[in-house]
């Protein structure tokens, strides 16, 4: 199953790179789908993903979708003593909009979004349990196939109060900016509309006039003979 693969892919990649940067320390994930956020235990820190990118496929009526707004939760905890430290971890999951079941579906993930993302995980991780700079997270930009926005009424973590989708400042500030360009370029569309259906009058005008002049000379051209 693609959920088993994923969670398998999700350790190695978490080991692989925590031997990396902590090889003298011992760490485990732990895949916890009852974890809460805001809920820890004294002495553990908490990591929120609010953006991951993943595809989900309903085991019912056997709809995919993309969904660039995937949220995971991580717990984290560091016994320095033990120099053992452990990690907790929720994916979210979303409701399948095409049938309306309300079975919760598990979404999968490319290796390369999960390396992205436990780069993350492991830059939080430092921080909080280490005391240490992390470095600079990670930004994961997505395509949304679906061009839509999130609808929380399917999502899981939604569901559960997590404030994770919204417009930035950036984006309300570009959809003002296409707006007010774009209602300041209408008059003079309009303008020069006008502008060259006068022109086109004065062109028949002018022609009209050339006519009857023309008129009139042969008029008195013949009228002499």
């Amino acid at each position: 199953m693609s959920t088993s693969l994923t969670t398998c892919e999700w350790k190695k990649v978490f080991y692989e790179k925590m031997e990396v940067a902590k090889p003298a320390d011992s760490w485990e994930l732990i895949i916890d789908p009852n974890l809460k956020p805001n809920e820890l235990a004294p002495g553990w820190k908490q990591y929120l993903e609010q953006h991951a990118s993943g595809r989900f496929h309903c085991s019912w009526c056997w709809h995919t979708w993309q969904s660039a707004h995937v949220v995971i939760l991580f717990h984290m905890y560091l016994d320095r003593a033990q120099r053992a430290g452990s990690v907790r971890m929720r994916v979210f999951k979303q409701l399948c909009h095409q049938c309306g079941t309300a079975r919760l579906d598990e979404s999968s993930m490319l290796e390369e979004n999960i390396e992205g993302l436990v780069d993350n995980l492991i830059t939080s991780l430092r921080e909080q349990c280490y005391d240490e700079d992390g470095g600079q997270y990670r930004i994961h930009v997505s395509s949304r196939p679906d061009g839509g926005p999130h609808r929380s009424e399917f999502c899981e973590a939604c569901q559960e109060g997590i404030v994770h989708w919204k417009p930035s400042e950036k984006l309300l500030e570009e959809e003002a900016t296409t707006y007010t360009f774009s209602g300041a370029s209408k008059p003079s569309t309009q303008e020069g509309s006008g502008f060259n259906f006068s022109l086109r009058w004065c062109l028949i005008g002018a022609s009209l006039c050339l006519l009857i002049v023309y008129l009139q000379f042969s008029f008195r051209g013949s009228s002499f003979f």
